[in-house]
């Protein structure tokens, strides 16, 4: 009896591998959709599009140490904020 159950036991699991493994083979044949040849190109395409759209801002040339300073006193404008509520 013990040899019957276990017979079946590798039969089913043979089965279920072979099905997973059919199911698998399946999708990998099935190519995908694309809209172009190469999809390279099509990004190529998007991004010279994107870079044509945007217009240049004049941006003022700010230093370094400038930069700088402003994070700073925006920092500490923050901390004053945060420990005046805690207050």
């Amino acid at each position: 009896m013990r040899k019957l159950i276990k017979l079946a036991l590798i039969a089913l699991g043979i089965r279920a591998f072979l099905r997973w493994r059919k199911s698998r083979q399946h999708a990998q044949v099935a190519p995908p959709e694309t809209s172009s040849a190469d999809p390279a190109d099509e990004l190529r395409r998007k991004l010279a599009e994107s870079r044509d759209e945007e217009p240049e801002a004049a941006t003022p040339e700010v230093s370094v140490a400038e930069r700088r300073a402003d994070v700073h006193d925006a920092g500490r404008a923050a901390l004053d904020e945060m420990t005046s509520d805690e207050a």
